[in-house]
């Protein structure tokens, strides 16, 4: 007996289910690349790099408004989780949550770094009451009674009225902007905690003319 032979309607209507098919797989496959689009860039977001538009002159001349940075975060974040020692040092411009204003960032250079921390612990060996001093005399700083060289700064951006003592303990990060006297810093709200961090600035990207890296 001769096989069957499918009909010209049966044959349109296998075309069509097999372009059906092969649309509905496509979908799929587009979504889960979507899917791994997002996880990964929200990932590095989160972990490693993310972007931030600098505002306001408080970092002038160095950083000024609206000017774009990346920020470094995973060796905070590999800090956080006792993977790595201190990820920040003297001279470091780093980004941190606002201590004293909801939903707002500040981008400022790190003077001082209190007593290192392992997990939130004070390593062996160290007094859990040991602190940094810093002393902002009218423009020049003193931590632990040796003036600070800050060879980023001229001498007009040194300008400041203020005098200011202050403390930094285990997990504290004392920040000062170079525009001295125009900056909200740890004068106004004292250290930082390291929660607080979001990570180091380490490229201006924006605008095209200025990309450099930040020191």
């Amino acid at each position: 007996m001769d096989p069957e032979v499918p009909s010209p309607q049966q044959t349109v209507e296998e075309e069509r289910e097999k372009d059906a098919q092969n649309l509905k797989n496509e979908v799929i496959d587009f979504v889960k690349l979507v899917v791994w689009f997002l996880v990964i860039f929200l990932g590095l977001k989160f972990f490693v790099l993310e972007g931030y538009e600098v505002q306001g002159e408080s970092m002038e001349p160095n950083l000024s408004t609206n000017e774009r940075i990346l920020v470094f975060k995973l060796p905070h974040r590999l800090h956080e989780w006792g993977l790595i020692g201190e990820p920040f040092e003297q001279g470091d411009v780093i980004v941190f949550n606002s201590p004293d204003v909801a939903e707002k960032r500040y981008v400022k250079r790190v003077i001082a770094v209190g007593p290192e921390t392992d997990r939130g612990t004070v390593e062996a060996g160290t007094d859990p009451h040991e602190t940094v001093k810093i002393e902002f005399d009218r423009g020049k700083v003193f931590v632990d009674n040796h003036i600070l060289t800050e060879d980023y700064l001229s001498e007009r951006n040194r300008i400041s009225s203020d005098h200011r003592v202050s403390q930094v303990g285990p997990g504290e990060y004392y920040v000062l902007g170079d525009n001295r006297s125009v900056s909200k810093d740890s004068r106004s709200f004292n250290a930082i905690e390291s929660d607080a961090i979001i990570g180091r600035a380490v490229l201006r990207f924006w605008p095209p003319s200025k990309i450099s890296f930040i020191e």
